[in-house]
C-alpha cells in the first residue's frame, strides 16, 4: 500500500460540506460520529445555514442516531485549515470552498456524489425512501473511505 493510500484511511478532523447544512452534511456528520467513534473531530457546514430538514431527524432516528441540539453553520463560520479531510457533497459547496482559496489540487478535498433526496416528490413514504437511500449512500462512502474505528474507540 502506498503512503498516500494508507494516509487516506486516517483522519483526525473531517468536515462535510453541502449547500444548506440541512440534509446531507448533517446526516453525514451523525453517521460519521457513530461509525468512527471518539478521537475524530467531525463537523458539517453549508454554503448557507438552513434549517434542519424534518425528514433528517426521522431517518436518523430509524437508525438509532440523534443529531441533538445543533445550529446550522455556513462556511464563514469555519476555518478550513483545521480539517485534514473536507468532503464536498454538492457542486455549490465545491465552488464555495474553492472561492475560499482551497485549490483543486488540495488532497484534503474529496467530492462524493450523494443523491439529493429532495429531488424525489410524492407521498411521505416515497420521500422517506429517498432519504433512506441518501443515508445508505453516505454510510457506504464513509465505510469505504474511513473503515471502522479501532476497538474501544466507539462513542
Amino acid at each position: 500500500m502506498s503512503k498516500r493510500a494508507s494516509h487516506r484511511k486516517t483522519a483526525e478532523a473531517i468536515l462535510f460540506a453541502c449547500t444548506m447544512n440541512s440534509i446531507r452534511s448533517p446526516m453525514a456528520e451523525a453517521l460519521a460520529r457513530a461509525m468512527l467513534g471518539k478521537g475524530v473531530k467531525i463537523d458539517s457546514v453549508g454554503v448557507f445555514a438552513g434549517p434542519l430538514d424534518p425528514f433528517v431527524d426521522a431517518i436518523l432516528a430509524e437508525q438509532g442516531l440523534i443529531l441533538g441540539k445543533r445550529e446550522a453553520k455556513d462556511l464563514s463560520q469555519v476555518d478550513l485549515t483545521r480539517y485534514d479531510v473536507i468532503i464536498v457533497l454538492t457542486p455549490q459547496a465545491e465552488q464555495a470552498i474553492r472561492e475560499k482559496g482551497v485549490e483543486r489540487a488540495d488532497e484534503r478535498v474529496e467530492i462524493w456524489d450523494i443523491p439529493n433526496p429532495t429531488d424525489i416528490q410524492g407521498s411521505r413514504e416515497l420521500m422517506m425512501d429517498a432519504y433512506r437511500e441518501t443515508l445508505k449512500a453516505l454510510e457506504s462512502h464513509i465505510q469505504a473511505r474511513f473503515g471502522s474505528p479501532p476497538p474501544g474507540n466507539q462513542s
